[in-house]
């Protein structure tokens, strides 16, 4: 189990970096060619929408309660009911989501004016911001089909993880960063505004990642003609897991599209700054958060239809001990690279012009960000602990007292410092969220911080904040600002080597050997 979760992780987290890696060529892309600003703003919020509610619906609420029936219907009833069962949940899943789709194309100025509050007051007014709702509408129409070729792979790369194949759906979301940067490339010139091109590549993405997973559904003998069964037993509970679901896990989605909506009524720049100082967020929180918590669900649905509950807390344990190694670094990293990171991959094209110091802009919004990376992360590895219990309930109470918490931090926040009061708002929430996530699992003695994690804990933080310390001294030697790409590269690609070599340095000399970090029983005999 311990090799196999660690190998497993490895593998999802290659293909996430792959995937993120083009996600950030992507997003330089889209900052070269629409800058930080009105346009930059509105393509971001027409692709934040049917992503916020491909992560709620199809990676969130739908996931979260798909694998853990699924997992026990493989435990007890055998291929051919699985077989069965993905069938009938693509054709229940599938309906739904194209009627879903329809009304949201149909319905797509009413979507932009409930979401993009001021601009569709500015354009009830009259006012010069009012082109920005008109752009919005028909960006959403090209967009929002993304919901529904989303969602199914999503289905599909969940059948493929419970069958421990990892890597097809890790892959997947990198054809989407292709077909955006190639539609972007091809055609651009073909419009008046760049961001239709962007948002054609979002749904050709979508289409792509669909045909993609399907040969390999074939070849695991799970593709079947898909059929309507809303009153099957089965689907009936995944529909009781996937309500309360809806607010659980994916309550961080919820906190960022509030985001969106009251950085509408903000200063022109506002949306751009959040959304990529959340895209260098989202970097590590992929790499690591979500492939390890894309892993340990499976696992752990199964060690609870097998009644193991001391592997269980193991799992979890090992889970959070993970995220706590490079989630530390990570935080601290960012925290104090950011702004070359952000020359690097933005500043330059239409993202350096205007009065507005755009990388300082982001850079502070990541920072804001960085607060609550590792709580991002915890959310990811905690909430399966109930999820593959097929509690559902209790992440929902929790995600409401934290979206209300997200809620009132905005409000305190924003009015004074802008748009980072709604990045270090939702840091806030998440951070209360994990808490009370882990503090419930306690309560129900499901899971306990080990002490020997807590001594790996005191470790990475001090490793954590001695690598700061070494790269924030020799990062102040340079200009970089001045230089040109090519050295800010060559810099950047040096800090980084620099923070890994001191960070593992630490950790060794502190006795952390690469077993501490593998197993998922407690090394405490290390």
């Amino acid at each position: 189990m311990a090799k196999g979760l660690f190998r497993s992780g490895m593998i999802v987290s290659a293909m996430t970096m792959i995937s993120r890696v083009l996600g950030l060529v992507r997003d330089a892309v889209v900052a070269n060619l629409l800058g930080a600003g009105a346009a930059a703003d509105v393509f971001l919020f027409a692709n934040r929408i049917p992503n916020f509610l491909r992560r709620l619906f199809a990676e969130g609420a739908f996931a979260q309660a798909f694998v853990p029936v699924l997992s026990e219907i493989k435990q007890q009833q055998g291929d051919n009911k699985v077989r069965l069962f993905v069938a009938q949940a693509a054709g229940t899943l599938g309906t739904i989501l194209l009627v879903v789709t329809i009304i949201g194309v149909i319905a797509s100025p009413i979507i932009a004016a409930l979401f993009g509050t001021g601009w569709f007051i500015e354009w009830w007014q009259g006012g010069p911001d009012g082109e920005k709702f008109v752009l919005a509408s028909s960006l959403l129409k090209l967009t929002f089909p993304y919901l529904f070729f989303v969602s199914l792979v999503a289905l599909s790369g969940a059948v493929m993880n419970v069958y421990n194949r990892f890597a097809v759906a890790a892959f997947t979301p990198v054809l989407l960063n292709i077909s955006i940067i190639a539609c972007a490339i091809l055609l651009h010139d073909k419009f008046s505004v760049g961001a239709y091109s962007l948002a054609i590549g979002v749904f050709v993405g979508g289409v792509v990642q669909l045909l993609f997973q399907l040969p390999f559904l074939y070849r695991a003998k799970m593709l079947s003609k898909p059929r309507w069964a809303w009153q099957d037993e089965n689907v009936k509970k995944v529909r009781k897991l996937m309500l309360p679901a809806l607010f659980g896990v994916s309550i961080s989605q919820i906190n960022l599209l509030l985001d969106t909506m009251i950085a509408s009524l903000l200063m022109t720049g506002s949306i751009a700054w959040l959304y990529y100082s959340d895209r260098l967020i989202e970097f590590p929180l992929g790499l690591f958060g979500i492939g390890i918590a894309t892993v340990i669900l499976p696992a752990l649905s199964k060690l609870h239809s097998s009644e193991k509950s001391s592997d269980f807390q193991h799992t979890l344990d090992w889970g959070v001990r993970f995220v706590i190694f490079l989630g530390l670094p990570a935080t601290i990293g960012l925290m104090i690279i950011s702004p070359l990171i952000i020359s690097v991959l933005f500043d330059h094209g239409a993202f350096s012009q205007g009065d507005v110091d755009h990388v300082q802009a982001v850079s502070l919004g990541v920072m804001a960000y960085s607060v609550g990376l590792v709580s991002f992360m915890l959310i990811k590895v905690l909430a399966p602990g109930f999820y593959a219990r097929q509690d559902t309930k209790t992440p929902v109470r929790i995600g409401i007292i934290t979206l209300v918490l997200n809620m009132v931090f905005n409000i305190m926040l924003a009015p004074f410092i802008g748009y980072l009061g709604l990045a270090l708002a939702t840091s806030m929430s998440a951070s209360c969220n994990a808490y009370l996530l882990y503090r419930q699992l306690s309560k129900e003695q499901v899971y306990q911080f080990s002490r020997f994690s807590l001594l790996f804990t005191c470790k990475c933080l001090l490793a954590a904040l001695l690598m700061g310390a070494v790269v924030w001294y020799a990062a102040t030697q340079f200009l970089w600002r001045q230089w040109h790409f090519s050295e800010q590269v060559v810099l950047l690609i040096g800090l980084l080597a620099l923070a890994g070599g001191v960070y593992f340095l630490v950790l060794f000399l502190l006795g952390v050997r690469l077993n501490t970090i593998k197993n998922v029983v407690s090394a405490q005999s290390d």
